[in-house]
């Protein structure tokens, strides 16, 4: 081994060490890597940075930005329209859903079409009365195994095709990839949809029903402001503090006058009744620091939270929210949005610890009190998703007929080989933003920017890795290991090996240090390199034993309230299957 080889190989061991460990976010470790190499002398400075203008990296931000255009243009609103018909058909309901997520992560990125299909799985659930748990991990490996079926679909497909035209001349087309990769995405989504969400631990699927999770009369309370109370002249603000906002008051009587969501600096007075939504530890609290008296217990509904003004409603904290890490104090919901927060339900059960302290978590659902403006602004505001089935209107038609004819149009010129795969949907980005489809912010903001550093900068790591011979030397190991057993042995272990470094580090990194591999084992053994690519796209996108290899993983791993253990129950018998089935089928649609 070489000098320049061995420092290839202790960059990849450093990185691989550092994807694993998780302290450092994937883009930056990519970039350390990238700056050894060149700081080493390894890789010439001018080909540092020649990642960033790979057709992949381009190819994969149009991808995304297209993605975003079809969310905006009223995709989701079909979905809930596709889905309609399962309504209390629980099983049903499962397949239908993993079974579209995987049509649209077909020709569209697999991780817009998780991030579009995960509320509407929460609000299934939570409707359904069952955990998300049951639904969240099939969405994702549903969305990963649609992934397979196009060029377009994930990520590591493109890779592998710009490799393939680099070293051959022509990518793979289009729908190269829909004879295995369909076979493995209709076998693999019946799977996870029928029998895998069943060897999730019985304990993260259980759930409680929707009434069960906001069931509000054992927390709300009836308090009276007694004659020359401590209190009378205090603001509800400063009565909520005595108790470090675990009391929240929701409701105010004075005389005929009844105010719901009162403001926070208005004051009580001697004879005020008012409305408290408490667990008991804090309502005791609050009487023990106050001289409150308990009124007449009295039957409360959420119907008696809510008026013409005044709305309750169940909202949804999305992957992106400003929510995400902060409390209910922090954000002064009361003060400055003028909301109550009723109650919190997290992975099908409701939180039952004291609310001011919750933390918020993706997938949280929460119960909101408050005129309906300012809930309205308030979805916006933090990126809170309605939970309430809504009347389905496609709000802007023409758009989601001009965004999908677009993107069709775009296809299809892939297809018949009049532009490549990046300039196409490039053109076709900027057609859907001169016709106003997506907004200018967006271009950039629907961009998922680590995953393009991350291309950007491992693509140069890989060309290092040729350039030093440590990628023959590699094939020579390989090779050796098979102790020359044949091509088909050699397209096992790549296609096992692959989906083992894909579960580990991230699925894009790994098409890109395997794909060389593929195309110098394909020349040493003097076959076809098509059946050895696919074995690697079909592996880098199998990573379903941990939530750290594939971001589908990791976007359902708060909300379904997972273990990192629970991942390869289901996707270890997933992958076995999946070898199982395309290696077969490689041999017959790609043979040697």
């Amino acid at each position: 081994m070489s000098t320049d080889q061995a420092i290839v190989f202790a960059v990849l061991a450093m990185a691989l060490v550092m994807f694993i460990w998780g302290r450092f976010r994937y883009d930056l470790v990519a970039l350390l890597a990238l700056m050894a190499v060149v700081l080493t002398g390894v890789l010439p400075i001018d080909q540092a940075f020649t990642g960033f203008a790979h057709p992949a990296v381009i190819t994969v931000a149009a991808v995304l930005v297209i993605s975003r255009a079809l969310q905006n243009a009223g995709i989701v609103d079909v979905v809930i329209r596709v889905l309609a018909p399962f309504k209390g058909r629980v099983n049903l309901q499962l397949i239908a859903q993993t079974l579209v997520v995987a049509v649209l992560s077909a020709f569209m990125n697999n991780i817009g079409a998780m991030a579009l299909m995960l509320p509407v799985a929460l609000r299934n659930a939570y409707r359904e009365g069952y955990s998300p748990a049951k639904a969240l991990m099939p969405l994702a490996f549903g969305s990963i195994l649609g992934g397979m079926v196009t060029l377009i679909g994930t990520p590591p497909n493109i890779i592998i095709s710009t490799f393939r035209e680099e070293a051959l001349g022509e990518g793979f087309s289009m729908f190269a990839f829909a004879p295995v990769g369909g076979a493995v995405a209709v076998l693999g989504v019946l799977f996870v949809a029928v029998v895998g969400w069943r060897l999730i631990p019985a304990e993260r699927v259980e759930g409680e029903s929707r009434e069960a999770l906001f069931d509000m009369t054992d927390y709300i309370t009836e308090l009276r402001v007694p004659e020359d109370s401590k209190v009378s002249g205090k603001s509800i603000d400063e009565i909520e503090n005595l108790v470090d906002d675990d009391a929240v008051i929701v409701g105010w009587v004075r005389g005929e006058s009844r105010r719901l969501v009162p403001h926070g600096y208005e004051q009580v007075h001697d004879g005020d009744l008012l409305i408290v939504e408490a667990d008991p530890a804090a309502l005791k609290e609050l009487i023990t620091a106050t001289d409150l008296l308990l009124e007449e217990e009295h039957e409360f509904s959420r119907e008696d939270l809510g008026s013409d003004e005044v709305v309750i409603y169940e909202a949804i904290v999305g992957t992106a929210s400003s929510m995400r890490g902060r409390t209910p104090a922090t954000l002064r919901l009361r003060t400055r949005h003028g909301l109550n927060l009723l109650a919190v339900a997290r992975q099908g059960r409701k939180v039952k610890r004291r609310l001011s302290h919750v933390k918020f978590q993706p997938g949280d659902v929460l119960l909101l009190q408050g005129p309906e403006e300012r809930v309205q602004a308030a979805l916006g505001e933090f990126g809170l998703m309605p939970l309430a089935e809504r009347d389905v209107n496609i709000s802007r038609p023409r758009h989601l007929m001009l965004s999908a004819g677009i993107f069709m149009a775009a296809i299809i010129m892939v297809v018949a080989g009049v532009l490549p795969a990046h300039i196409a949907f490039v053109a076709a980005v900027a057609a859907l933003a001169l016709l106003n489809v997506i907004k200018r912010d967006e271009l950039y903001t629907s961009v998922d920017w680590p995953v393009i550093v991350l291309l950007g900068a491992m693509i140069p790591v890989g060309t290092a890795l040729e350039l030093t011979g440590g990628t023959a030397l590699l094939a020579d190991g390989m090779l050796g290991l098979t102790g020359g057993m044949g091509a088909v042995w050699v397209l096992v272990i790549l296609m096992v090996g692959t989906m083992f470094l894909s579960d580990i580090i991230n699925n894009n990194a790994t098409a890109v240090l395997m794909a060389p591999l593929a195309l110098d084992l394909a020349g040493r053994l003097q076959v076809n390199p098509d059946p050895l690519l696919m074995a690697v796209a079909i592996g880098a996108s199998c990573a379903f034993l941990t939530p750290i290899g594939h971001q589908s993983n990791t976007l359902v791993f708060e909300p379904g309230g997972y273990k990192f253990g629970d991942y390869w129950r289901m996707g270890l018998p997933l992958e076995l299957l999946i070898v199982a089935i395309s290696v077969p089928l490689l041999l017959v649609v790609f043979p040697f």
